[in-house]
């Protein structure tokens, strides 16, 4: 860091891989906080340090147990406040609660926009995250939302491969990821395909048609979220049956719900790639799973916040 003395990092119980990594790439050791649980279940957050007047990030997925971690981040951005600090960021890998972002149907709850607006009243000053569900979950909070991308990520791993273009197409999930789906198709300059699908329910999809080619291809299916992983198994052998040669599934977020893992263990997926925005010690050994780090994107994002840079700098420095 160019600057020294005034830059804090604290870790909620969420994710401290990712956050010891993130600290260990900008030289600054996590700051010393204790978060524990009273008798009764209640979240306890004891600062052990002297925060007045620093710039401080909290480095919080608010992945399963999702309340609990909500909680410990809400608490701690509150102790952070009580403290004095200059500012608090929260830095939010995972952001919880993303997919109930509308009213579906008559007297839904607008959940997204009720944690936003928690967070906010928690005492934050800035969110940092990666691939909300949907973009305009930006505007659901009233301070500003720093919003970093997987898909490069992603890119330079099938770049490092050196993969033949032309025998690659990248796969939509649903109508809804397809600028994602995009934007990852034109930094490996493949095709695009798409599913079209519908959701009786909630985690359950039904694949209704393929719009593209995947005959003859290497497919590489790309998401924001693995829950349950239905829709990742069935899109794979709707992909199968439709004669693609390998399967891959990009996933940024790992949230591997119920039988999930089960799912794609079991599934036509040659290789699950996944990002550690949330933790990932359930299948760090497991051979079907490559996990790839985000420490190096939200470390050059945290220093870029601090030193007042564009986070834009970050993706065409390197990606």
């Amino acid at each position: 860091m160019s600057e020294g003395g005034k830059i804090k990092l604290f870790a909620g119980n969420s994710n401290l891989s990712l956050a010891k990594e993130i600290a260990e790439l900008l030289k600054i050791p996590l700051g010393s906080i204790e978060v524990g649980r009273f008798a009764d279940g209640e979240v306890n957050v004891t600062i052990k340090e002297t925060v007045r007047g620093c710039d401080v990030f909290v480095i919080q997925s608010t992945s399963t147990p999702v309340n609990d971690n909500l909680m410990e981040l809400l608490i701690i951005c509150d102790a952070l406040r009580r403290a004095s600090v200059g500012s608090i960021t929260a830095v939010i890998p995972y952001f919880g609660y993303a997919r109930q972002d509308r009213k579906a149907k008559s007297r839904d709850p607008i959940s997204a926009k009720l944690v936003a607006n928690l967070i906010t009243v928690a005492g934050v000053d800035r969110v940092l995250t990666m691939d909300l569900h949907v973009p305009q979950l930006e505007g659901f909070f009233d301070i500003p939302v720093n919003h970093l991308f997987g898909n490069p990520v992603f890119a330079e791993y099938f770049k490092q491969r050196k993969i033949d273009a032309g025998k690659f197409v990248a796969v939509s999930p649903d109508v809804g990821s397809i600028e994602r789906v995009r934007r990852f198709a034109q930094i490996l300059n493949i095709p695009l395909a798409i599913i079209d699908k519908r959701r009786p329910e909630a985690n359950r999809s039904e694949i209704l048609h393929v719009v593209g080619q995947v005959e003859g291809k290497n497919v590489i299916m790309i998401d924001d979220i693995a829950d349950t992983a239905g829709t990742l198994a069935n899109t794979a052998a709707v992909m199968k049956e439709k004669g693609a040669l390998s399967i891959y599934a990009c996933c940024t977020h790992a949230v591997l719900s119920g039988p999930a893992i089960e799912r794609i263990e079991n599934s036509c997926i040659d290789e699950m790639i996944i990002l550690n925005t949330i933790c990932t010690d359930r299948v760090k050994n497991n051979p079907k799973f490559k996990i790839l780090s985000v420490a190096d994107i939200f470390a050059q994002a945290i220093e870029s916040i601090y030193e007042n840079m564009p986070i834009s700098r970050i993706y065409t420095q390197k990606y």
